[in-house]
């Protein structure tokens, strides 16, 4: 399944980090080793495998960075987000504690500054690589392709990139752990409003040509309000104006736009979510509340929590006196 760069850029209190211990020898004892490994790790091109723990990480894709971090491990190189002012993401200055990594391109990647970096390790789960630059890369460093999203294969969740990242950092036990820990929120916080489950929720965002892209369950910025228990739909799609009414769900969340410009379209101010005041209007794309869930890792997934919770309370307390607050910056 092709995605554009920019749909996939368009968009978190952190999690406590454990510090994952390495090792330079094997359980046996012998040198060039690390306990775990080798490990394999799926994905779209075939198979990965990576002999150690590896020590010079490069991360190449749209979120795998804050996995790594959430890991205690700071990449070497990263790949800069293309519409956001992601090195202040305030989910991920703790685990950053002042670094500022350098960048190897944005919308596309300069070949040259990875192979510079001289990387053990290239982590692209959620990059969106073609073959060509698979094959490039890996003649570099063991590399690590998309692991969702692709032909028929689903989008990965959180968990599961959470999941393989923490398999090829030798942090599979840091990984489940505070999988664990995140997933303990989401039911914590579903269970202190039981109103959210099972309504149905739309997620869309208005793009540059005044087209709106609803986003589902293909799409893993879509999937943080499925972890709360709201319903969306299957399948991500674009309609126009003239199909406005498919966003009258019992909830609406909205980017690209703020409040006053939205409500300022009578085809949208005509919706009874905009009218009831069920609709959560989260802004711009360079904001920090979309951009959590374009990174939907395990740091910006605990900061989307607390920032969503308040305002999809005020949605769907069934009182349209109740003004839903805008996103606190």
């Amino acid at each position: 399944m092709k995605k554009s760069v920019q749909l996939v850029a368009a968009g978190a209190s952190v999690l406590a980090l454990a510090a994952g211990c390495s090792s330079d020898t094997d359980a046996s004892g012998s040198p060039g080793s690390s306990a775990g490994f080798p490990v394999t790790i799926d994905h779209r091109f075939g198979e990965t495998v990576i002999d150690t723990e590896p020590t010079r990480v490069v991360t190449i894709g749209f979120n795998e960075q804050d996995f790594a971090l959430a890991l205690g491990v700071k990449p070497v190189a990263t790949r800069g987000n293309l519409s956001y002012d992601y090195r202040q993401r305030p989910w991920a200055q703790a685990a950053l504690g002042g670094t500022e990594i350098p960048e190897v391109g944005s919308t596309d990647l300069d070949l040259e500054q990875i192979a510079a970096q001289a990387p053990d390790l290239i982590l692209g789960p959620y990059s969106f690589i073609d073959q060509g630059q698979y094959d490039t890369l890996s003649g570099m460093a063991p590399t690590i392709a998309d692991i969702g999203g692709y032909d028929d294969v689903p989008a990965a969740t959180w968990q599961r990139e959470f999941a393989v990242v923490g398999e090829a950092l030798g942090k599979s036990q840091e990984a489940q752990d505070q999988t664990a820990e995140l997933e303990q929120k989401f039911a914590d916080t579903e269970a202190e409003n039981p109103q959210f489950t099972g309504k149905s929720l739309t997620l869309a965002f208005v793009m540059d040509d005044g087209s709106y892209l609803l986003l589902g369950r293909d799409d893993i910025r879509a999937l943080f309000f499925t972890d709360l228990g709201f319903e969306i739909p299957d399948a991500s799609e674009t309609i126009s104006e003239e199909n406005l009414d498919r966003l009258d769900t019992d909830v609406l969340v909205i980017a690209g736009q703020g409040r006053e410009q939205l409500q300022a379209n009578p085809l949208l101010a005509a919706l009874d979510v905009v009218r009831q005041d069920r609709t959560v209007y989260i802004g711009s794309f360079s904001t920090d509340l979309p951009s959590a869930l374009g990174y939907s890792s395990p740091l910006s997934l605990d900061y989307a929590i607390d920032g969503f919770t308040p305002m999809l309370a005020a949605a769907t307390d069934d009182d349209p006196a109740t003004v839903v607050p805008d996103p606190v910056s």
